[in-house]
């Protein structure tokens, strides 16, 4: 049993409330998952990219990393720490340089995303501990993901924990279990993706991005989870510019969402969304098995 959330903006006035709202969804749910959390907020475009990386030891490994991975790959470098995580911003003509230049200076951080506009925060501990360490509520942005996790595939670690980012801009967050995982990843290795963990919604991350990257778009490519994949979920998907939800045909995974003028909600269960502006007056509905919902901007 874990909680998932989802909020999509679409009334730009909002915005500024996007951490907030997404936090305390997320809170709302943590009885569903006590074991780690993580959110993933989609920013506002710049003229820089973004790699969000984490360390256990973060006073040894982010010290001076910004100097020597200018340095390393010849253009600016900010850092801005969270504490066991940092958002790194660089050039985007230098994010796939970037990523391995931090691999190679400082074996021990791992990445948690990169993109243009994404950042997620993971750790173990309940929501709230999760929020409050990366002060989640004062973020701004145009939507979001959030998980809170029971495990039940893999170990309770920060890298198990979810939103799983495989692409850029691209993450997941995951309620259920896959029984093909393991088949599914020898097929995308193959591909030549890569895997952190081997936990099962990295693989339905990394199939995503896999779709993506033949030309699909967000919605065919949740729509191939639906014969590609076995087992019980429902995904919420973030990328770029989408938001997107599908539920296996079964659809044993509890799920709500709502729509208004405002925005695009979604819950494992209508608490989650109970202090969202104007849910008194807004469409809800449980999303239909085997089907893909997804908004754009």
């Amino acid at each position: 049993m874990c909680g998932i959330v989802g909020l999509f903006l679409k009334d730009k006035s909002l915005e500024p409330q996007l951490g907030a709202m997404l936090s305390e969804m997320l809170i709302s749910l943590s009885d569903r998952g006590p074991d780690s959390a993580g959110i993933a907020i989609y920013g506002a475009c710049s003229n820089e990219a973004k790699i969000t990386i984490q360390s256990a030891k973060p006073e040894r490994d982010f010290r001076g990393l910004d100097a020597e991975l200018a340095k390393a790959i010849g253009a600016p470098v900010s850092i801005a720490a969270k504490s066991t995580h940092a958002v790194v911003r660089t050039t985007p003509a230098k994010i796939d340089e970037a990523r391995e230049a931090i691999q190679a200076l400082r074996p021990d951080i791992r990445i948690m995303g990169a993109g243009d506009v994404v950042e997620i925060y993971k750790e173990v501990g309940l929501p709230e501990a999760v929020v409050d360490r990366f002060g989640v509520r004062e973020m701004t942005g145009t939507h979001g993901i959030g998980h809170t996790r029971m495990a039940t595939e893999s170990a309770v670690t920060t890298m198990g924990a979810h939103p799983f980012s495989t692409g850029a801009d691209q993450c997941l967050v995951h309620n259920g279990s896959l029984s093909n995982h393991n088949n599914v990843r020898r097929e995308l290795i193959r591909e030549g993706m890569t895997f952190e963990t081997e936990n099962d919604t990295e693989v339905a991350a990394a199939y995503l991005s896999s779709q993506m990257a033949h030309g699909k778009n967000l919605g065919e490519a949740l729509e191939g989870t639906l014969s590609d994949l076995d087992g019980f979920f429902t995904f919420v998907v973030g990328t770029k510019n989408g938001f997107g939800v599908v539920r296996d045909p079964i659809a044993c995974k509890p799920a709500v969402m709502a729509e208004t003028d405002q925005y695009v909600a979604f819950g494992s269960e209508y608490r989650a969304l109970t202090k969202l502006p104007g849910i008194d007056n807004a469409k809800v509905w449980e999303p239909e098995p085997a089907t893909v919902y997804f908004w754009e901007h």
